[in-house]
Protein backbone atom coordinates (compact mmCIF):
# COMPACT_ATOMS: atom_id res chain seq x y z
CA UNK A 1 0.00 0.00 0.00
CA UNK A 2 1.34 3.41 -0.94
CA UNK A 3 0.81 6.32 1.42
CA UNK A 4 -0.15 9.71 0.03
CA UNK A 5 0.98 12.91 1.68
CA UNK A 6 -1.93 15.06 2.83
CA UNK A 7 -2.00 18.52 1.33
CA UNK A 8 -4.63 20.82 2.87
CA UNK A 9 -4.21 23.35 0.05
CA UNK A 10 -5.19 20.70 -2.48
CA UNK A 11 -8.50 20.25 -0.67
CA UNK A 12 -9.07 24.02 -0.83
CA UNK A 13 -8.32 24.04 -4.56
CA UNK A 14 -10.71 21.14 -5.14
CA UNK A 15 -13.39 23.03 -3.24
CA UNK A 16 -12.82 26.17 -5.35
CA UNK A 17 -12.39 24.30 -8.64
CA UNK A 18 -16.03 24.62 -9.79
CA UNK A 19 -15.81 28.39 -9.30
CA UNK A 20 -12.48 28.69 -11.11
CA UNK A 21 -13.83 26.66 -14.04
CA UNK A 22 -16.85 28.93 -14.31
CA UNK A 23 -14.51 31.95 -14.43
CA UNK A 24 -12.24 30.14 -16.93
CA UNK A 25 -9.12 30.93 -14.93
CA UNK A 26 -6.09 29.65 -16.88
CA UNK A 27 -4.16 28.41 -13.85
CA UNK A 28 -6.82 26.35 -12.10
CA UNK A 29 -5.02 23.59 -10.26
CA UNK A 30 -1.84 25.65 -10.48
CA UNK A 31 -0.18 24.01 -7.46
CA UNK A 32 -0.38 20.67 -9.24
CA UNK A 33 1.16 21.96 -12.45
CA UNK A 34 4.67 22.61 -11.07
CA UNK A 35 5.48 25.26 -13.66
CA UNK A 36 8.79 26.55 -12.18
CA UNK A 37 8.16 30.20 -12.99
CA UNK A 38 6.91 29.64 -16.54
CA UNK A 39 4.18 31.76 -18.10
CA UNK A 40 1.83 28.80 -18.59
CA UNK A 41 1.69 25.00 -18.42
CA UNK A 42 0.35 22.55 -20.98
CA UNK A 43 -2.47 20.24 -19.91
CA UNK A 44 -1.62 16.55 -19.81
CA UNK A 45 -3.19 13.11 -19.63
CA UNK A 46 -1.25 10.44 -17.74
CA UNK A 47 -2.06 6.76 -17.98
CA UNK A 48 -0.43 3.52 -16.94
CA UNK A 49 -0.31 0.12 -18.60
CA UNK A 50 1.38 -3.07 -17.50
CA UNK A 51 4.50 -2.15 -19.47
CA UNK A 52 4.76 1.64 -19.26
CA UNK A 53 3.48 5.05 -18.23
CA UNK A 54 2.15 7.36 -20.95
CA UNK A 55 2.08 11.15 -20.82
CA UNK A 56 0.25 13.12 -23.51
CA UNK A 57 0.74 16.89 -23.38
CA UNK A 58 -1.23 19.42 -25.42
CA UNK A 59 1.05 21.97 -27.06
CA UNK A 60 -1.04 23.33 -29.95
CA UNK A 61 0.56 25.67 -32.42
CA UNK A 62 4.06 24.97 -31.13
CA UNK A 63 6.85 23.59 -33.30
CA UNK A 64 8.62 20.39 -32.32
CA UNK A 65 11.95 22.23 -32.18
CA UNK A 66 10.56 24.62 -29.55
CA UNK A 67 9.87 21.79 -27.06
CA UNK A 68 12.53 20.22 -24.79
CA UNK A 69 12.29 17.16 -22.56
CA UNK A 70 14.81 16.37 -19.83
CA UNK A 71 15.14 13.93 -16.93
CA UNK A 72 17.17 14.72 -13.83
CA UNK A 73 16.97 13.09 -10.38
CA UNK A 74 13.80 11.15 -11.30
CA UNK A 75 12.04 14.33 -12.49
CA UNK A 76 10.80 14.55 -16.08
CA UNK A 77 10.52 18.16 -17.27
CA UNK A 78 8.88 19.47 -20.44
CA UNK A 79 9.83 23.03 -21.37
CA UNK A 80 9.44 25.27 -24.37
CA UNK A 81 8.08 28.52 -25.68
CA UNK A 82 5.26 29.87 -27.78
CA UNK A 83 5.95 33.38 -28.97
CA UNK A 84 3.17 35.74 -29.94
CA UNK A 85 4.00 37.16 -33.34
CA UNK A 86 2.79 40.75 -33.45
CA UNK A 87 2.54 42.10 -36.92
CA UNK A 88 0.95 45.50 -37.04
CA UNK A 89 -1.04 45.36 -40.25
CA UNK A 90 -3.89 47.46 -39.00
CA UNK A 91 -5.16 44.56 -36.90
CA UNK A 92 -6.85 45.25 -33.60
CA UNK A 93 -7.12 42.28 -31.26
CA UNK A 94 -10.34 42.18 -29.28
CA UNK A 95 -9.51 39.01 -27.39
CA UNK A 96 -6.39 36.90 -26.90
CA UNK A 97 -7.15 33.59 -25.20
CA UNK A 98 -4.21 31.49 -26.31
CA UNK A 99 -1.21 31.19 -24.02
CA UNK A 100 2.09 32.73 -25.07
CA UNK A 101 5.54 32.77 -23.52
CA UNK A 102 7.59 30.04 -21.93
CA UNK A 103 5.99 26.90 -20.57
CA UNK A 104 7.14 24.20 -18.20
CA UNK A 105 5.71 21.07 -16.66
CA UNK A 106 7.51 18.65 -14.32
CA UNK A 107 6.65 15.17 -13.10
CA UNK A 108 8.33 13.04 -10.47
CA UNK A 109 8.91 9.59 -11.93
CA UNK A 110 8.43 6.44 -9.87
CA UNK A 111 11.42 4.26 -9.05
CA UNK A 112 10.35 1.47 -11.40
CA UNK A 113 10.93 3.29 -14.71
CA UNK A 114 13.79 3.05 -17.20
CA UNK A 115 14.76 6.69 -17.79
CA UNK A 116 17.17 5.71 -20.60
CA UNK A 117 14.38 4.26 -22.76
CA UNK A 118 11.84 7.10 -22.73
CA UNK A 119 10.38 7.63 -26.20
CA UNK A 120 8.73 10.91 -27.25
CA UNK A 121 6.71 11.63 -30.39
CA UNK A 122 5.15 14.86 -31.60
CA UNK A 123 2.17 15.04 -33.94
CA UNK A 124 -0.57 17.61 -34.51
CA UNK A 125 0.22 19.59 -31.36
CA UNK A 126 0.25 16.52 -29.11
CA UNK A 127 3.48 15.50 -27.38
CA UNK A 128 3.30 11.81 -26.44
CA UNK A 129 5.83 10.12 -24.17
CA UNK A 130 6.15 6.44 -23.35
CA UNK A 131 8.07 5.74 -20.14
CA UNK A 132 8.82 2.00 -19.86
CA UNK A 133 8.64 0.26 -16.51
CA UNK A 134 11.36 -1.90 -15.04
CA UNK A 135 10.88 -4.85 -12.78
CA UNK A 136 10.41 -3.81 -9.17
CA UNK A 137 13.40 -4.82 -7.10
CA UNK A 138 12.23 -6.88 -4.19
CA UNK A 139 14.06 -6.58 -0.88
CA UNK A 140 16.45 -9.43 -0.18
CA UNK A 141 15.42 -11.52 2.79
CA UNK A 142 18.23 -12.43 5.14
CA UNK A 143 17.75 -15.52 7.22
CA UNK A 144 18.76 -15.32 10.87
CA UNK A 145 20.61 -18.38 12.06
CA UNK A 146 20.39 -19.59 15.62
CA UNK A 147 23.69 -19.70 17.47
Amino acid sequence: MKLAKWDPFREMEEMLDPYSKSQDWPYRGGRDLNTKGADWAPRVDICETEKDFCINAEVPGIKRDDVNISVEDHVLTITGKNEHKKEDKGETYHRIERFYGSFSRSFTLPDNVDEEKIVATFKDGLLSMSIPKTEIVKPKKIEIKAS
